[in-house]
């Protein structure tokens, strides 16, 4: 039996150390999804092409409020009073593989929240939430939009 050590001056790039801390933070709080990334580290990840942005909101929202340029499009609820996207599992698999890292965003990071725990139980390994969400906590100045990050509005 072989033993492999890594050597202490091997160095992790930055997007594998904001993964390994989202993970290990995730251990510890006991999440049930790989972990929560900050707005700024989500697009650093995406930016870097080390990830996939997936924009759970409704259409209605990126179309109201905005979007992150090149981010993927799959809502977790649809209508208005918005209900289940009884299609979001097959929309997600057929935009990302179980084994991409996917970054999950919504509005306020609790819609994203739900949508991942859903999909780690379906055999996603690398899905992560982006806090504070799109536009973040109404009474707070959090976000991604109030973080200065790129986003459009059409």
């Amino acid at each position: 039996m072989s033993i492999v050590v890594e050597s202490p001056t091997e160095k992790l790039t930055e997007s594998e150390t904001i993964l390994d801390n989202a993970r290990e933070n995730a251990q510890k709080i006991g999440l049930r999804y790989a972990g929560d990334v900050a707005p700024k580290d989500a697009w650093n990840l995406f930016e870097q092409g080390d990830a996939k942005l997936i924009d759970v909101r409704t259409i209605e929202e990126r179309q109201s409020v905005g979007y992150v340029p090149d981010s993927i499009h799959v809502a977790w609820a649809i209508g208005n009073p918005m209900v289940s996207n009884p299609r979001f599992v097959r929309e997600l698999e057929s935009k990302a593989g179980k084994l991409d890292v996917i970054l999950l965003l919504c509005r306020s990071g609790k819609r994203s929240v739900a949508a991942a725990e859903t999909v780690s139980r379906l055999g996603f390994k690398n899905i992560f939430n982006v806090t504070e969400g799109f536009e973040g906590e109404s009474n707070l100045k959090n976000g991604w939009v109030n973080r200065n990050l790129p986003w459009v509005k059409d």
